[in-house]
Parts: C-alpha cells; sequence; structure tokens
C-alpha cells in the first residue's frame, strides 16, 4: 500500500458510493488504475465492505453508553460473545486487555432502556463486574488513514 491508495482510501471513507472516475479526477490517474487499486484494497482486506454511517440520535436512540466488562474466568468467553451478538442495541464490542475483558458501546432509546440493557448485561453468566459511562457527547467517530512512511 502507497500514498495513492491511502488518497483512495481517504475518499472511499469520506463517501463509499465514490465513483472511480470522480476519483481519478481528483488524483490525476486512470479509471482504469483507480478501480485496479480498490480492488486490490478490497482483495487484501484492507476495505472489509462498504456501509452506510447512521445518525443515531436521529433514528432516536439519545442514550449512548460504554460499559466495561470482567468475566468471572475466559471459560464465559464464547457464551458472553453470543449473548452480546444476540442483542442490538449493542453496536460495537472489544475484547481487551487490562482490568476489563470487553468494552460495549450500547444505543438506546431512553435511560429506561439502558437501564434494561445494564440488566440484560450483568445477568450474561459469567459476568463479574461491570462500569457504565454515559457518554455526553460523541467527538470522534472514524479511522484515519495516514499517508504510509516513505
Amino acid at each position: 500500500m502507497d500514498n495513492i491508495d491511502v488518497i483512495i482510501l481517504k475518499f472511499l471513507q469520506e463517501n463509499g458510493r465514490e465513483t472511480a472516475s470522480n476519483i481519478s479526477k481528483q488524483i490525476h490517474l486512470s479509471v482504469s488504475a483507480v478501480l485496479d487499486r480498490i480492488h486490490k484494497l478490497e482483495e487484501a482486506g484492507v476495505v472489509k465492505k462498504y456501509t452506510v454511517l447512521l445518525d443515531s440520535r436521529k433514528l432516536g436512540y439519545d442514550v449512548l453508553a460504554v460499559m466495561e466488562v470482567r468475566l468471572e474466568h475466559p471459560r464465559f468467553y464464547d457464551s458472553f460473545v453470543e449473548a452480546v451478538m444476540a442483542n442490538d442495541n449493542i453496536v460495537d464490542c472489544y475484547y481487551l486487555t487490562g482490568d476489563f475483558d470487553f468494552n460495549l458501546k450500547i444505543c438506546c432509546r431512553s435511560s429506561d432502556e439502558l437501564e434494561a440493557q445494564h440488566r440484560y448485561v450483568k445477568e450474561i453468566p459469567g459476568v463479574s463486574a461491570t462500569i457504565t459511562h454515559y457518554v455526553l457527547k460523541e467527538v470522534k467517530n472514524i479511522y484515519e488513514v495516514t499517508p504510509v512512511e516513505a
């Protein structure tokens, strides 16, 4: 991956529906060369999928929380992940090092719904401790691509 690939990725991050033709005009490369680079980035797994970023607040999900979760023992990992995957309010889940095992991002319509989600997580077998943080404002939510060092 070189700096041209990074520039193409930035265009695709800004608008996943951007055409190769428009990108080619901006970076002064042929359309076929841009398409070839995009296909290579897809095949290499750098571009995992194309999706839509939704504004959760405009969809009525006004409450956002981050929950740290500790498991009693690693044997509970699979059942915990299964329970997380089955819950539509848990929109992100990260397996961690450190004092807690997981970090969950939870979107809810109300504080009552957040309370229900809190109880749901605490009742999952193997959960020994949680810390829940109410998110006041989402400051940044994007993975930045930086130029490749020469």
